[in-house]
């Protein structure tokens, strides 16, 4: 089925043989669903905690970083902003010249709102030789908004997320990775110093590090912290094949194959290769100005001081399962933790001698773990909280996406649809052993949970696959706590009307 060409290209990419093979058997069998248990709620699975027991996270947090440990704040900030202007590319391809939808309507109505509206307006004065206003004055909306696509002007269209103007301050307008440095200042600097990783695309990188060199001086100043920058690119390796309907190769047309990125499942390599004690995730249009961060910086210090709690927790049982000779009460007390606390669940336990109950609570509790923000339902899209059965056998908290449900099956969508939370990819991790080793993140990703999805290239059909994702089955092994947090801390920029939410002005 391969040629000595595929063979080359594929060896270029650092992938084997065996891994093609294996991916193409799964374009043949799919993946399976997942088996819920229960959506996790306030009780059973989310940890609501209140104004005391906050504060004393707070405090732990506080202690942990006084204690000279590092932490990193892990950005995934590799994605285009095209689809946040899906919109606006439709208005200047449309047959009308002047504002007809609802979403036409508010951006245009609402310009001078944007951030990014003083360097839109230069741009069209020295595209068009005439300001917004003009332009819109004679009717021509379009060279507005192509100015803020296009190459020759803004280029927002093409642009990452990260590096388009979000919010407006009096000292001038802030992107997202500049507000991704703030916070990373305010919650997550230890010893006077403040681990920025940003994950970015090839082609992005040397203006994101140019912007980056720009900027952080003036915020080191500000905060009285210096940073730390480092960025890395998803691997050529974790890159997927794809497939023809008939899950024969998919190739270009000079005969090549065609790889596609494997999705933010494969961060999970990336973020393996981080050192660090504890490691904050957060996508990168989750920002909003400073003043409203208040909030967002509490409730990061809340689920930092959960995780370190439990981490404290879970080293000293392993010390002493390592000591030996722990009495059964000892085990019992250690069984209630992972059970309680952990909320991983094994009915087959109580059947359980001291040896196999020592071996079981040294596998359970030598494992990465997270604590994962979720918020109450209000119909964003994002991954839900579920007790999910393992393939062990235990039962265990998970971050599922709908693509990981069964939608025939009546009481998955029961649970699924009737879920109170979600989870906006607010993570806190601790990635090292009791003994300060790193893990191997990759040997706790769960590889039947990956993802098939219909593509086209050229006109062409075609399959694509997604590894396990990021937050979802790359973590599915690791030791996972749910905590409530406020809606304030979410608020993401889908489309460029978002900015336009109180929330970002």
């Amino acid at each position: 089925m391969l040629s000595q060409n595929d063979l080359k290209q594929i060896a270029l990419k650092g992938i084997t043989p065996e891994q093609i093979d294996v991916q193409m058997g799964e374009f043949r069998t799919g993946f399976p669903f997942l088996r819920l248990d229960a959506a996790a709620s306030v009780g059973n699975g989310i940890v609501a905690p209140d104004v005391k027991e906050r504060g004393m996270y707070e405090q732990c947090w506080n202690d942990y970083k006084a204690s000279g440990h590092r932490i990193v704040k892990f950005v995934p900030a590799s994605g285009a902003a095209s689809r946040m202007f899906k919109d606006m590319f439709a208005f200047v391809d449309a047959p009308y010249d002047v504002p007809t939808t609802d979403f036409e309507k508010r951006f245009f109505d609402n310009i001078e709102r944007f951030a990014f509206y003083a360097e839109l307006d230069a741009a069209c004065q020295k595209n068009e030789g005439k300001g917004i206003k003009a332009l819109m004055a004679e009717g021509n909306y379009k060279a507005v908004a192509a100015n803020m696509l296009r190459a020759d002007g803004l280029n927002y269209g093409q642009l990452p997320k990260g590096m388009l103007l979000f919010h407006q301050y009096p000292e001038g307008a802030r992107t997202p990775m500049e507000e991704h440095l703030v916070e990373g200042a305010l919650y997550a600097a230890s010893n006077g110093e403040a681990h920025v990783h940003f994950t970015v695309s090839h082609e992005h990188l040397d203006f994101f590090q140019k912007r980056v060199a720009d900027k952080k001086d003036y915020y080191a100043r500000k905060f009285g912290v210096s940073y730390d920058i480092t960025f890395s690119e998803q691997k050529p390796s974790t890159d997927t094949i794809a497939a023809n309907p008939d899950n024969t190769p998919f190739r270009n047309d000079d005969g090549s194959l065609l790889f596609r990125p494997g999705g933010h499942g494969a961060l999970i390599q990336n973020l393996n290769d981080i050192d660090a004690d504890v490691v904050f995730i957060k996508n990168i249009d989750n920002v909003v100005p400073d003043r409203l961060k208040q909030d967002t910086v509490e409730y990061k210090q809340v689920i930092a001081g959960v995780l370190v709690r439990l981490q404290q927790k879970a080293f000293a049982y392993l010390r002493k399962l390592d000591e030996g000779n722990c009495s059964r009460e000892e085990l019992d007390e250690m069984a209630a933790f992972l059970y309680d606390e952990l909320c991983c669940r094994n009915e087959a336990v109580s059947g359980f001698d001291d040896q196999q109950m020592a071996d079981y609570l040294r596998l359970k509790l030598n494992r990465p773990m997270r604590v994962c923000g979720v918020v109450k339902n209000v119909g964003e899209p994002g991954g839900g909280p579920f007790l999910t059965y393992n393939q062990d056998g235990t039962v265990s908290l998970q971050i599922l996406e709908s693509s990981q449900i069964d939608k025939n099956n009546a009481d998955s969508m029961r649970m699924f649809t009737e879920g109170t939370h979600f989870n906006p990819v607010d993570l806190v991790c601790a990635i090292k052993d009791y003994q300060g080793r790193p893990f191997d993140l990759p040997k706790y990703v769960d590889k039947s949970t990956g993802f098939i999805s219909n593509k086209s290239k050229n006109g062409k059909e075609l399959k694509a696959l997604e590894l396990p994702g990021l937050w979802n089955g790359a973590m599915s092994d690791w030791n996972t706590v749910f905590v409530e947090v406020p809606l304030s801390t979410f608020n993401p920029v889908k489309t460029v009307n978002d900015l336009l939410r109180e929330q970002h002005q």
